[in-house]
């Protein structure tokens, strides 16, 4: 099974991951170098992410009905 998980590389060598994980032993893993993230990563990010979160209440008739008066 594949799993990614972001992590760090410390400049002194140390892989430094975001999330806990339980490994049972040792894994193989691959590394893949991305550029930094700007601010604007940062929000196009968490955009994209809020409109998966809200989809079902933007999809919904009464939500349709209470902005109704706006358009």
């Amino acid at each position: 099974m594949l799993k990614t998980v972001e992590a760090v590389l410390e400049k002194d060598g140390r892989l430094r991951l975001t999330e806990h994980l339980d490994l049972t032993h040792p894994q193989r893993v691959l590394v893949t170098f991305l550029e930094e993230k700007t601010d604007s990563d940062a929000a196009f990010e968490a955009a994209l992410l809020s409109e998966a979160a809200l989809a079902e209440d933007w999809d919904r008739t009464e939500e349709d009905q209470a902005w109704q008066h706006l358009q």
